[in-house]
């Protein structure tokens, strides 16, 4: 009866082991320890913060296991729906969304979802399903529809107005047309285009949104409105030095000049308290997620399977590079959170789901579809 039950236990053990890309979890584990560790200090005044994000985390390798277990070919056909609902959740938001700090972001469905997040899975998955069907066979009229599907999410989350996510969303679908064989004679027309509409782009902008790009250039002119959040922000990670002030020893995030300090500038917190030297360790744990992402993307045996897993690579890159861009003021600051460090649980869910769709495509690596 006992050995039957070990048995069986190392049995399951070994599935789940095989079911997880075992460098991929390692990484994603180590830099959420970091998270862990850095949340406890930036939020000691947020009680049960920690605790809470230990859930998130508890679910996210849940979504992570699941997704991790659905064959690639099995997830191509779920695309289109995904991308409908998603559509759909949008066009909802915009005619009755529940409006938090004057944006129309989320709807209330029995629980509260952002569907935007959505759309960072369901647009690339949408994409690459697009192309594995067109795959020998791609024109620039495929291209042309392959931007319309991109546009049609990007437009509905950049009403709401959330011009962070549209571009994270944008830029996923980008990686999966530019992936797909996209020639870099387009790209510089479109760059050229994108550089000519600047103006328009500019007179479309909201109020806060210039504000922002203004604030990057000099967020001296307004140190205690729109430029406090880069300043502060600026000011931790310098002080930070070489080698920090040392754990829950920072006085910025102490003391409520860190803006957003469990979320979004979980960065600033980090740096203050770990210096240089802790931050190039955080900058080569990044860089190795990304690097596994690609080693996936590469062993790819499908095109569907490689556009869809550089996609998800690339999302990780972007997170990590727009929101230590922004802390750092190298960028405007958008809501972007730090992927597996920052609070939150929609975002920590949307990054499993994608890190578990990178390890079934490795995990079927094999698999040559017919």
């Amino acid at each position: 009866m006992d050995n039957t039950f070990g048995n069986s236990f190392l049995t399951r053990l070994k599935k789940l082991g095989s079911t997880f890309d075992g460098p991929l979890a390692l990484i994603m584990f180590l830099i959420m320890s970091v998270g862990i560790i850095t949340l406890y200090s930036a939020g000691i005044d947020f009680p049960g913060r920690v605790e809470d994000q230990l859930r998130n985390i508890i679910i996210c390798f849940v979504v992570m296991w699941i997704a991790a277990s659905i064959p690639p070919q099995r997830l191509m056909r779920f695309a289109v729906p995904i991308y409908t609902v998603g559509i759909a959740l949008l066009i909802a938001v915009a005619m009755f969304g529940l409006v938090r700090k004057g944006a129309r972001r989320w709807i209330n469905i029995g629980v509260v979802i952002q569907p935007s997040e959505i759309m960072k899975i369901a647009l690339p998955l949408m994409l690459a399903w697009f192309f594995q069907n067109k795959d020998g066979k791609i024109t620039w009229r495929e291209y042309v529809k392959a931007f319309i599907i991109l546009a049609i999410p990007a437009a509905l989350i950049m009403k709401q107005p959330d011009l962070g996510t549209a571009i994270l969303v944008a830029a996923t679908g980008f990686y999966v047309i530019f992936l797909a064989g996209l020639a870099w004679k387009a790209i510089l027309i479109m760059f050229g285009c994108f550089a000519a509409s600047l103006p328009l782009i500019w007179m479309l902008l909201h109020d806060y949104q210039r504000h922002r790009v203004l604030m990057l250039i000099d967020p001296s002119s307004d140190p205690l409105g729109k430029g406090f959040h880069i300043i502060q922000s600026m000011i931790a990670i310098g002080s930070g030095g070489l080698t920090g002030k040392g754990w829950m020893q920072g006085t910025q995030g102490y003391l409520n000049f860190i803006p957003e300090r469990t979320t979004d500038f979980i960065f600033a917190v980090f740096g203050e308290e770990f210096g240089l030297v802790g931050n190039i360790v955080l900058l080569i744990l990044y860089l190795l997620l990304i690097a596994r992402g690609l080693i996936i993307t590469l062993r790819a045996s499908t095109t569907f399977s490689r556009l869809l897993a550089g996609a998800i690579t690339m999302m990780f890159f972007m997170y990590a590079f727009v929101n230590m861009g922004m802390v750092s003021g190298i960028l405007p600051v958008v809501g972007v959170p730090l992927p597996f460090m920052s609070y939150g649980g929609t975002a920590m869910v949307t990054l499993g789901l994608g890190a578990g769709i990178l390890m079934s495509i490795h995990r079927n690596r094999s698999l040559i579809q017919t």
